[in-house]
Parts: structure tokens; sequence; C-alpha cells
């Protein structure tokens, strides 16, 4: 998924947090997101919860978009093919199905409770349109930093189905990393967790997590609380290192659903700029310049229609921010 944007914020994304948690009950720190159109002003809504001024990644995880239900017979999901630096895509949805065709000439479907996860380190291009068949579309666009040594790993693509498992009332899907004794075997460049927990009516869930690791909870749906902290529909609660469980209670008569990503604080500077992550101005100039020319990310082969152009660039260079605390 593209960040098309008409004038992308550059946003230095490092490790945010206190350093650890207080003893007795995690602090929570609630992250509301702002709406954004994909694909330009008439494009499906997206709710983006990062990155923001207040805290730019959760781990390596450095982009969050929460789309939906909407109406995909009237506004669907067509992004026209893109570039990609520097990150890895994570595609998880709730409701629907989205074509994905990439230049490794990779021409897959994008399913409910399935992963599909891109890696686009030198550069890789694709599209995601949502096919003829959905009526509502409904899902979760992240995206990964990856780490100075591997930013420039070469094109993949994974798919991985995960098996639910159950644990007291709830359901959870472990797309990524590790939790409740689920492990997903999809190859990451750091030590990440990702995860869909939904909880039936009136649960109470405490999950057993990373020390080492700062979490974010989604929420999709339902009366949520985490740690004691309520958190509504499109928030996203942050609990810094430090904790070794997570308490997510359902106060609703429905059920509730959430994602939950985790990580280790991601410690380098870097430059997030569209849909580019780099360390420096010249490296952002430089892809911009590739993706314009039609070199260094290639062509994606079956989607009719135009590449969609790069936004322009600032008149001032672009600087990592400052670290968020």
């Amino acid at each position: 998924m593209s960040n098309v944007e008409t004038a992308p914020q550059a946003l230095r994304c490092g490790a945010a947090g206190d350093g650890g948690a207080p003893a007795g009950t995690p602090r929570v720190e609630v992250l509301s997101a702002r709406e954004v159109p994909l694909g330009g002003p008439r494009a499906m809504p997206v709710r983006r919860t990062l990155p923001q001024r207040a805290r730019s990644l959760i781990g390596a995880w450095c982009f969050a978009d929460h789309y939906g239900p909407v109406d995909a017979t009237e506004r669907g999901m067509v992004v026209p093919p893109h570039p990609h630096t520097g990150l890895q895509t994570v595609s998880w949805l709730f409701s629907g199905e989205i074509e994905h065709r990439d230049t490794l000439g990779t021409h897959a479907l994008i399913r409910p409770g399935e992963l599909n996860l891109m890696t686009g380190g030198h550069g890789i291009a694709h599209s995601e349109v949502s096919t003829p068949a959905t009526t509502v579309l409904h899902g979760v666009q992240l995206w990964v930093a990856l780490p100075g040594e591997h930013r420039d790993a070469a094109r993949d693509f994974q798919h991985h189905v995960p098996e639910p498992v159950r644990v007291g009332g709830a359901g959870v899907r472990v797309f990524l990393g590790s939790l409740a004794g689920s492990t997903s075997p999809v190859r990451t460049f750091t030590p990440l967790l990702g995860a869909e927990i939904t909880l039936e009516p009136g649960a109470t869930l405490t999950l057993d997590v990373d020390t080492a690791f700062e979490h974010g909870l989604l929420v999709d749906s339902g009366d949520v609380r985490l740690a004691g902290t309520p958190l509504k529909p499109a928030d996203l609660g942050y609990v810094p290192c430090g904790t070794d469980t997570l308490t997510i209670t359902n106060g609703s008569a429905a059920p509730a659903r959430t994602v939950l990503l985790g990580g280790p604080p991601f410690e380098e500077e870097i430059i997030m700029w569209w849909n580019f992550i780099a360390r420096s101005h010249e490296e952002i100039v430089q892809a911009r310049e590739d993706w314009e020319r039609g070199t260094r990310f290639g062509v994606v082969q079956g989607y009719d229609g135009d590449p969609l152009p790069a936004p322009a660039l600032p008149n001032m260079p672009l600087k990592p921010r400052a670290r968020a605390r």
C-alpha cells in the first residue's frame, strides 16, 4: 500500500518510550488516528495511527493504516504501481479480497486471515486492487523498517496462513513472531510480533509477552481496555518495554477485534518520506529520481493503467526528527 498523500511528511522513526514500565500496571499511551485518502481525495479513506509526531515507531513497525468496513462496490481499493525502499509491507484483511502484483512477478490474492509480506529493500514496486467479488473491504496495512545492514535486501514475497489458537475467551492468529504458544515461520530482519486477537463478549485475556518488546494494540471494534486504559475503535494503545504481561478486556456485548504489534525499540535514525525509508535526504532524492525515470524498481506486469507519480519533494532537505520521549 502506498502513502499516497499529496504532501507526505518526512518523519524520523526511532526508538521511543521511557526504557521500562513502572512497577505494577503498565503505563498505556493512547494514540489516535488521522484520516488520509488512499489514492487521492476521491479514494478510499484510511485511518493512520503510525507514524505520527507523538510516536513514530513501535519496535520496527513504522506505519499502520486501518481501513473499513467500506462498501467496495462504490469505493474500493485501486492503488496503481508504486515503489518501496528500505521496508517490508504486511497486508492483513478482516474481510474482502485484494489482488497484489509486484515486480518480482508475484500475482497473489490477499484474503482474510492470510498474511502477505513483501520485502522492498533496494527497491520493489507493486499494485493493489480490490477484486470485483469484494463487497466489503476491511483490514490493516502495516510497514516494517529494515535495519541498516539489511536496508538493501533483495526483493521477496512471503505468504502464510496462521492457525487460530484459543486462549481463554479469545481467538489468536499470530502472523509474525510468537505469542500464546504459536509461532509464525515468516522471516523478518528484526524480532517482531504481529497477531490478530478477537475477544468474546465480556472476556478478559492476559498474555505473557517479551519484556524487551514495546507493544501497541490497535482496536478495530469493541469496548476495549488495555491494562485498564480504555481504547476506542481506531485507537492504538502503546506500552513501553519492561512489561511481562498484557491484559486486554472486552467490555462490550459483541466480539472485540484487535491487532497486537510489538518488537524491541528500533534504535536507528531513519527518514521516511512517501513510500521510501532511507538514512539521508540524498537517498530519498535518488529513489524518487529512479522511480520517475523508470529504473531500479522494475515493471508491474498485468496492471492496466499508469504507475503512480511521485509527489514533489519539499523545498528543504529532509532530516531525521527528534526522538519521541
